[in-house]
């Protein structure tokens, strides 16, 4: 994930690039660094450019699609399916601010508009 983040942030990156951006925050060993760049690319979560010497790196999946599966397996995984345990869990764990509240009363509001939306348009293609 921590190199996923740096791609997405510095997007395209080189290993060198990404090592650094890593080494601000954490000690780690540059071949580590190339090698984790290496699995990813095999697993397709990273893309490699490899038309300059060095080789430059891309995320090959957007932030918000990997945020969506990692959520949905820690709420499977984790809270037995249930996101509402989650969320309370998340709530519970830091200090939210009124605004972040509020925030997220917004958007809980706007998807229950969304599903109802939804389910009258279903209704209606009948």
């Amino acid at each position: 994930m921590e190199i996923l983040n740096v791609l997405w942030q510095l997007e395209p990156a080189t290993v060198r690039q990404i090592h650094e951006h890593l080494t601000r925050t954490k000690q780690a060993q540059y071949t580590t660094t190339l090698k984790q760049l290496q699995v990813m690319t095999e697993k397709g979560l990273v893309v490699r450019d490899e038309s300059e010497r060095s080789h430059v790196y891309r995320a090959a999946v957007p932030r918000n699609q990997v945020q969506r599966q990692m959520t949905t397996h820690l709420i499977d995984r984790v809270f037995g399916g249930s996101a509402r345990g989650m969320l309370m869990e998340a709530l519970g764990a830091k200090n939210v601010s009124k605004k972040d509240l509020a925030e997220l009363r917004q958007m809980i509001d706007d998807f229950e508009k969304g599903t109802k939306s939804q389910k009258s348009q279903k209704g209606t293609r009948r």
